[in-house]
């Protein structure tokens, strides 16, 4: 079967990770830097969360089955906590790393050759970074949209370890370089916070933003013409789906096909705006109206 495009995406975040460690370990080698050494450490982490997230892709994409008759979707979310997780691990080792630094202070090696090996790989991490943030949220991939911002982080903190490192050799303080191993830390802590935090939300089925309601709501009523309302409106998001169930009033006395023909109308509306939304109508009689919720276009 070909690789989707999430997947390819996906498979070139593990290369680009490799380069760019590969890199960082070579600056980190040249000069002996505790800082350098922090975000080669990174490095590492995004290598492996690249994999998770390949993966959690690939499992996602499993059509549904017996055991998981919504499908798989959610196996993304998974992948950007355990991102998360050794996010935060990471930082916890530079920290230790950073206070042997502050212990044992050293002037650094070689440090015109590591600085510039060390920017090569973070613009390489900030063209691929991009890439991964437009093409992931693009597509609707949680785990390629997490695997950005956590590259970003990245792309971040090396520019301000270029910037220290820097610093510590023209000023001839080495304490410096220590200090800022462990202002990166205090960073990508931060940045894995906010990861799993995002992707705890999606765990939790967390309904879709104020404007993508707004727009359902809109799609509903401008489609439903024959019934009566539509009430009850519930929605979540997995990954790249989108579900939307309600209940929708009509006229006890149209037929069964009359109230069909109206659900196939909306559904196919919603599809336009939504085209992986997986959408589930309950229609009722009009006693069971509530009054409230969504309106219908011409039926005031």
């Amino acid at each position: 079967m070909p690789l989707s495009r999430t997947e390819q995406i996906a498979i070139g975040s593990i290369a680009v990770g490799l380069v760019v460690l590969g890199l960082k370990a070579l600056a980190w080698w040249l000069t002996g830097s505790v800082a350098l050494m922090s975000d080669a450490l990174e490095s590492t982490v995004n290598v492996a969360t690249a994999v998770a997230a390949l993966i959690a892709i690939r499992v996602a994409a499993r059509p549904a089955d017996k055991d998981h008759p919504y499908g798989h979707h959610k196996a993304e979310f998974f992948s950007a906590v355990l991102e998360g997780v050794m996010i935060i691990v990471a930082a916890l080792l530079i920290m230790r790393e950073a206070w042997h630094g502050f212990q044992n202070p050293r002037v650094l090696d070689a440090p015109l050759g590591g600085l510039a090996i060390n920017i090569v790989a973070s613009v390489l991490n900030g063209i691929w970074c991009w890439v991964l943030i437009t093409r992931g949220r693009l597509l609707k991939s949680p785990a390629l949209v997490a695997d950005g911002h956590h590259l970003l982080s990245d792309v971040i903190t090396s520019v301000g370890v270029v910037v220290g490192v820097a610093a510590a050799v023209l000023t001839g303080w080495a304490v410096l370089d220590p200090a800022l191993a462990a202002i990166v830390a205090v960073n990508i802590l931060w940045s894995g916070w906010k990861v799993m935090a995002s992707s705890l939300s999606g765990l939790m089925d967390e309904a879709v933003d104020e404007h993508a309601l707004r727009d359902i709501r809109t799609i509903i009523s401008d489609n439903a013409e024959g019934a009566l309302e539509a009430h009850d409106l519930r929605t979540r998001h997995a990954g790249p789906k989108t579900f939307i169930d309600f209940h929708l009033v009509v006229d006890g006395r149209i037929s069964v096909k009359e109230a069909h023909d109206i659900c196939d109308r909306i559904e196919a509306a919603l599809k336009r705006k939504l085209p992986d939304a997986l959408i589930s109508i309950h229609v009722e009689p009009e006693h069971k109206a509530k009054h409230s919720g969504v309106p219908v276009m011409g039926t005031a």
